[in-house]
């Protein structure tokens, strides 16, 4: 999946939505002086800033699989100790944390269970740990208007609908799997705004995600029939909402 790309691009892809998501995410996680928190998939470093900002740069850790978006991380926020490293497979003793949080993360990790129930074990006992993921099932993800018009030119396109944790109720059920307790569902809602439909669409062209790697696949007239569809159903203020999920270690 595409995800070891230029920070930049994922950036274009991405950014706009998951900045201030990241400040709702942290809002709901009710963060509070002197914790210690991780960011789980800290891609660019969307959420990470946010908890920068309301814990210090010496309480933050931040861990990501791409090799180039820890390296962005790194130039943009030098203080913060940022590891290469799957959500599956922390490096961290247990009970490292007061907060684990996962923005945009769990519905891409090889094994969401395994990967919300290594959060749990590197948060302390009571501790929190948060999650959040597009409701591409229910079309309110940031992405729908696109799979709506990919599919309506091809009904084989598989859009982003069955990844985990992505309908209604199902990241609930993976916190409980992963035997997290006191499991708390609710929903983010962010807005982006865009000057034209060049600044929507070019994004989708730079191989990021699914969606890119979709994009990837197809011909050249392809692509110019899918730009026209997408051209149509284009908006220049895009309202996204993402499902949450915030849970205690055992």
């Amino acid at each position: 999946m595409g995800f070891e790309v230029a920070a930049d691009a994922y950036g274009r892809f991405m950014g706009r939505y998951s900045f201030p998501l990241g400040v709702e995410f942290a809002d709901r996680a009710g963060l509070a002086p002197g914790q210690r928190a991780l960011d789980v998939g800290c891609g660019t470093g969307a959420l990470t800033t946010v908890l920068v900002e309301r814990l210090g740069a010496e309480s933050v850790v931040g861990v990501d699989p791409s090799s180039s978006f820890v390296e962005a991380i790194r130039a943009r926020l030098p203080e913060v100790d940022v590891r290469q490293a799957p959500a599956e497979r922390l490096p961290f003793p247990d009970d490292s944390f007061d907060v684990t949080l996962a923005q945009l993360v769990v519905h891409f990790m090889t094994d969401p269970v395994a990967g919300l129930r290594e959060m749990g074990r590197v948060t302390r006992a009571g501790g929190l740990i948060g999650a959040c993921v597009w409701d591409h099932a229910g079309g309110r993800s940031p992405l729908s208007s696109f799979w709506q018009a990919a599919r309506s030119l091809d009904p084989a396109a598989p859009g982003e609908s069955e990844l985990p944790g992505v309908r209604e109720g199902h990241l609930a059920e993976l916190f409980t799997a992963a035997g997290l307790r006191d499991v708390e569902s609710g929903v983010l809602t962010v807005q982006a705004e865009f000057a034209d439909f060049e600044d929507w669409w070019e994004p989708f062209t730079f191989g990021v995600g699914p969606l890119g790697d979709y994009v990837a696949g197809l011909d050249s007239r392809q692509v110019a029939a899918l730009r026209e569809r997408c051209a149509a159903v284009f908006t220049p203020r895009v309202t996204a909402s993402a499902w949450v999920v915030t849970g205690r270690a055992a």
